[in-house]
Formats: structure tokens, C-alpha cells, sequence
């Protein structure tokens, strides 16, 4: 496979310290303000969701990494200043749907990671902290290092996770463990987030991107239409009833045998 440059703008991308590459059916996002530990800011957000908005259906894996020492120790503490311009005096002058409506943006440069047309991987090493943590739950599959460290910090600060994690941490890790970890704001180990399912595995931090790069190829092994199909299973799996489960098992069974015996047939025979 050869790099290629995406359809992306380069500015936005710099501008929100975000990187993206291209390799035929993966794109890496890389947070790349290694300086302030991949602190977030809205037009990080903004990047992020210009990524998924120029992704096609040949896009079969995403990987989210962090440059640096940290994948991301969350909101730049900018949006804290005591002047009119920062983050929050915008959010708090500003009338409920309009208010609404600029979080909705927010949370849609992380919601693009739940496409059911690709696997998204979240590699995790140092900090991932409020925003850095969120994006992390937002991709389909985690692997740290064994230094990685995972907190919901926002109660910390008097606020609450409003870029989708507290759904997605429920089911990861079950609602009680989700609800301690944003109630309390502590940070959890490595260990801990192997052990409650929170991540996949950890491993010393220089293994950690041969690690990704082995997990990549084994998603890319089997046939990208299988696999998405089974990435549509597992999507939304805890809202539909047993009944509901096993009607989409068989549905997307038969969209399967008819393709395959289809592809069969096509083939020319000895």
C-alpha cells in the first residue's frame, strides 16, 4: 500500500493540531500538539469532524494516536480564561438553542468514529483525560501502553462529559463503574481498564505501535463486507431485544450466503 494525501484542508488540520495519513484502507489521525499533551480545542473538534465528513467507503480502518507523551490531557485550559472571548463565556452568554446547537458540533468530531462503515482503534499512552478520554471511548476498539492513564475529570472542574462518554463508558466497563469514574473524577491504570474492559489489552509503551499495526492488519484480513456486517450487529446491540438480535443476525446471514453463492456462480468454470 502507498501513502496518499487525503482530501483534506491542511490549515483546519493545522490549525487544530490534528494530522491525518492515508495508507490505502487506513487513515491515522494523529493529535499533534504534543507541547500542551494534546490538549483539545474546539477547532481541534472541528478537524476532527472535517476528517470523517472526507472519509469513502474504501476507509476500512481509523487509528487515533496521540504525538508526544500523552494522547490527550483534554480541554485547553483556555476555554477557562476570565474574558468574554474564551470557550465558556461564549457557551454561557449565549441562548439555550444556540448553546445546544455549538455543543452538537462539538460532539460531532467524535461521533464520526462509531461509523459502522470502519473499525476505529484508540492507541492510548500517557494521559487521557475529560476530552482525551471521550474521544478514546468514541472509537469501536482501545489498546494503552502500560502507562496509559484514563480519567473522567470534568465533575473535578464542576462540569459533566457532554462529548458522548458517559454512554459509551456504561458500556464498555457497565453502568456502575461508569458512574463511579464520572462521579469521582479518579484516574484509572492500565490494569484496571484491561481488567473491567475498558481497553482491549496494555503493553510496555515501546511495543504499543507494533501493537496497533498488528491489530490493523488482523481487521484488514477478513473481507470488508463480512466485517462491516458484523460491525452492524454490534451496533446498537443493548438497545434491541433478543428477538430483534437474532432477526438482524439472520438478516445480514442471508445478505452474506447470497453474496458469496452470487460470487461463486460468477466464477468460471474448470
Amino acid at each position: 500500500m502507498s501513502a496518499a494525501a487525503p482530501p483534506f484542508d491542511p490549515d483546519l488540520l493545522r490549525r487544530g493540531g490534528v494530522r491525518a495519513l492515508r495508507d490505502g484502507p487506513v487513515v491515522s489521525v494523529v493529535l499533534n500538539r504534543p507541547d500542551n499533551r494534546n490538549a483539545q480545542l474546539p477547532v481541534t473538534w472541528e478537524a476532527l469532524r472535517h476528517i470523517g465528513d472526507h472519509l469513502d467507503d474504501g476507509v476500512r480502518v481509523v487509528t487515533v494516536t496521540g504525538a508526544g507523551s500523552s494522547f490527550s490531557a483534554g480541554l485547553d485550559r483556555s476555554a477557562f480564561r476570565p474574558d468574554p472571548d474564551s470557550l465558556f463565556a461564549q457557551i454561557a452568554r449565549a441562548p439555550d438553542s444556540v448553546a445546544d446547537e455549538l455543543i452538537s458540533g462539538f460532539q460531532d468530531g467524535f461521533s464520526w468514529l462509531t461509523d459502522t462503515r470502519f473499525v476505529s482503534v484508540a492507541a492510548v499512552h500517557g494521559h487521557a483525560i475529560g476530552a482525551g478520554f471521550q474521544l478514546a471511548l468514541a472509537c469501536d476498539l482501545i489498546v494503552c501502553a502500560q502507562d496509559a492513564r484514563f480519567a473522567m475529570a470534568e465533575v473535578t472542574l464542576g462540569l459533566v462529559p457532554d462529548l458522548g462518554g458517559t454512554r459509551r463508558l456504561a458500556d464498555r466497563i457497565g453502568r456502575s463503574r461508569a458512574l463511579e469514574m464520572c462521579v469521582t473524577g479518579r484516574r484509572v491504570g492500565a490494569d484496571e481498564a484491561v481488567r473491567t474492559g475498558l481497553a482491549l489489552l496494555a503493553v510496555p509503551g515501546a511495543q504499543l505501535e507494533a501493537t496497533l499495526a498488528d491489530l490493523v492488519g488482523s481487521l484488514l484480513d477478513p473481507p470488508a463486507d463480512a466485517v462491516r456486517a458484523v460491525i452492524r450487529m454490534f451496533d446498537g446491540i443493548g438497545d434491541r431485544s433478543a428477538d430483534d438480535q437474532l432477526a438482524l443476525e439472520r438478516s445480514e446471514q442471508i445478505t452474506r450466503i447470497r453474496a458469496l453463492s452470487n460470487m461463486l456462480l460468477d466464477q468460471p468454470k474448470r
